[in-house]
């Protein structure tokens, strides 16, 4: 019997490094951001769609997908009311598609970790049931900090996109084990490593 576990955390607090390394002790780990790129990448699921809602526009003259185009209309200051959740109607429903079809084709996956970015905005409409909930927490400082020194962001940008997400009462309000990432990385790999012995005898 395989035991289904959320992980999610803020922008930053380490997420990465503890989905890493679940996958290397070898639990079944579902990248829904790599899910998400997926189904935009050239010939991607989700272009026509995007392209009947968005306009045409919304596509390169090479077929893929025009990023900057379509933010500046989701994300934007001037984004209309109501984009950011056509596109969510859209790209959602085949992320969880995917991630079903990865459970499926790994039928032996005796852990299988959802590695989801944004769980706490979407804990209500996922098709999933999770036995726990994962956050990897650290002060917003020290994200910053990480976001500056590693992803080329100003300070405003990095605070603006950490403003944008749930905040972290909300994921540990949400979550059953909370990870601390300001701590060693050899202490916050042990406990990942006693996470999963416990989660893999059940």
């Amino acid at each position: 019997m395989s035991i289904r576990i959320g992980l999610t955390g803020g922008i930053a607090a380490g997420k990465s490094t503890v989905a890493a390394r679940m996958r290397e002790l070898g639990a079944l780990v579902i990248d829904y951001d790599g899910l998400a790129h997926e189904i935009v990448a050239p010939g991607g699921v989700a272009l026509p769609r995007i392209a009947a809602v968005f306009g045409p526009d919304a596509l390169l003259a090479d077929g893929s997908l025009n990023r900057a185009w379509l933010a500046e209309r989701v994300f934007g200051r001037d984004a209309a009311p109501g984009a950011r959740e056509r596109l969510d109607d859209i790209e959602h429903p085949l992320i969880y598609a995917e991630a079903a079809r990865l459970e499926r084709r790994n039928p032996g996956a005796k852990v299988i970790v959802h590695d989801v970015p944004l769980l706490t905005e979407v804990i209500r409409s996922i098709p999933f049931q999770f036995d726990h909930i994962v956050t990897v927490e650290a002060p917003e400082q020290m994200r910053i900090r990480r976001m500056v020194a590693t992803r080329g962001m100003t300070e405003r940008q990095a605070a603006d996109r950490i403003r944008s997400q749930s905040s972290t009462a909300e994921r540990r309000e949400l979550a059953d084990i909370v990870i601390d990432s300001t701590r060693p990385i050899p202490d916050m790999l042990a406990q990942v490593d006693g996470l999963y012995r416990r989660w893999k005898a059940h």
